[in-house]
């Protein structure tokens, strides 16, 4: 009798470790790191094969509102401080795991190059179509916005209807890689992955804040162990050699 007790006792320890090891992990990630977030998941389960790792890819904003909203999340990765910050403010991120571990650079992209006198944001002012990601929601359009009002070219742009705004900043890419506008703003490693557009310019660093990608852990997750496992692998060696591969200039490489 003891024994069957001690069977059932062993066996409902077992199946509750089992559906712990088994739940999965909900990653919120910027979709400007869709590529080398899929690769770093790709390493991390080879470490944690018991690991299953659900990604959701998608604007920073989009993600935080997501978030704030109930939305399942362990991890959250953002293009910006803004949206992590946004995330702290409302207590929704774990005490103390808010951390940059990776930056990146904003240009401008076209599949007409013919059409840009100089290469440079004034350039911009000869164009019809330019596409950014929607300001209010997308880090890159919001960078795009800073660099342009500071070059003094935006409002001008905007009264002259030329915007087309982007759900994200990979959308823009599409636009401006199928020839749908006359160029994008993207991020530098969206860059690398275009077809037929190319970079016109390197926007200059001093006209918009840093591109900065802070990763954290929500509140619900504070004390998912996996969540901790990720959160400490996405800062270490072996993400960062990812990380460079993309294009992104990782913090523990500096």
């Amino acid at each position: 009798m003891k024994s069957k007790l001690a069977l059932l006792i062993f066996l409902a320890v077992f199946c509750t470790f089992a559906t712990c090891q088994a739940k999965p992990l909900h990653l919120s990630a910027a979709a400007s790191m869709t590529d080398a977030i899929k690769e770093i998941m790709t390493a991390f389960t080879a470490a944690y094969p018991e690991a299953e790792i659900l990604p959701n890819f998608a604007s920073s904003g989009s993600l935080a509102k997501q978030i704030a909203h109930g939305a399942p999340a362990d991890i959250y990765i953002s293009a910006n401080p803004k949206w992590m910050e946004y995330l702290i403010d409302n207590q929704l991120i774990a005490p103390g795991t808010a951390t940059i571990f990776a930056y990146n650079q904003l240009v401008f992209i076209t599949a007409n190059a013919d059409r840009l006198e100089n290469g440079s944001l004034d350039s911009l002012l000869t164009l019809e179509r330019v596409a950014i990601g929607d300001p209010k929601s997308v880090p890159a359009g919001r960078y795009a916005q800073q660099a342009m009002e500071r070059g003094g070219i935006y409002q001008q742009l905007r009264a002259e209807r030329k915007f087309i705004f982007a759900k994200d900043v990979r959308q823009a890419l599409l636009y401006a890689d199928r020839g749908e506008v006359d160029g994008a703003f993207v991020y530098k490693t969206d860059a690398l992955l275009v077809k037929n557009a190319k970079i016109a310019f390197q926007v200059p660093d001093d006209l918009y804040d840093r591109v900065s990608y802070p990763v954290g852990i929500t509140a619900t997750a504070a004390k998912n162990e996996l969540a901790r496992a990720f959160y400490q692998f996405i800062k270490g060696d072996e993400a960062a050699a990812i990380l460079s591969r993309y294009g992104f200039e990782p913090v523990s490489k500096q």
